[in-house]
């Protein structure tokens, strides 16, 4: 099944050419050097999704319920094999396999890593999307444990602006635009040692907890 958006050819047929051949790059980056799995998304245009439903809750930000995840281990041939079927659609990655996701405001992330950094404290990727949000990758497992992670260190009668993210979920990853808003552009990209195992939530989650508790007062 072909994709586009509202079926408005917007592309010259060489900026396709190009934008197809950076997404299949960035599918295979995924899948074969991160080991994650990549699943094709809708792409949304003056408000409307390409998904079709003009009553669509999420514009631009869901899978495409009929495209096939590319799995994690495919190569760059496979990955242009398959994106080939839904060219243009957004990169999206299923949250809970590899890593759930610790989502804050985005000014509160970036005072969090400059202090993360400077503890000395692990880090997986971070990217920050064109609706203000911080997003941390950590070890699968963090959305259920939240609660009892957050009690535990006497924050879980706060007024935190802080999410997790797990199974289920999917995220809009970067180069691809979310929503029609602006592409997802990261903060600190993967690499071949934290894109595998990022680090556990615990780990983290006392000093995001605290900055986004001084961002928000």
């Amino acid at each position: 099944m072909g994709f586009t958006i509202g079926g408005i050819r917007e592309m010259r047929s060489g900026s396709r050419r190009r934008v197809r051949s950076t997404e299949c790059t960035a599918v295979a980056e995924y899948t074969g050097l991160w080991g994650w799995d990549v699943v094709p998304g809708a792409r949304a245009a003056s408000g409307r999704c390409s998904c079709g439903d003009p009553a669509c809750a999420a514009p631009g930000a869901h899978p495409l319920s009929f495209a096939a995840p590319v799995p994690a281990g495919a190569g760059l041939d496979d990955a242009t094999k398959a994106w080939a079927e839904y060219p243009g659609a957004a990169l999206m990655l299923p949250v809970g396999r590899a890593f759930d996701v610790i989502e804050v405001a985005e000014a509160a992330g970036l005072r969090a890593l400059v202090r993360l950094e400077r503890m000395g404290l692990p880090l997986g990727p971070v990217c920050a999307t064109p609706t203000g949000r911080a997003r941390f990758f950590v070890a699968p497992g963090a959305a259920a444990e939240l609660p009892q992670l957050l009690y535990r260190m006497g924050w879980d009668d706060a007024d935190l602006d802080l999410h997790c993210l797990g199974p289920g979920a999917h995220i809009t990853a970067p180069p691809s635009d979310l929503g029609g808003l602006g592409p997802v552009r990261w903060l600190r990209p993967p690499t071949l040692d934290t894109a595998g195992s990022p680090p556990e939530a615990r780990l983290l989650l006392g000093t995001l907890a605290y900055i986004c508790h001084r961002t928000h007062f």
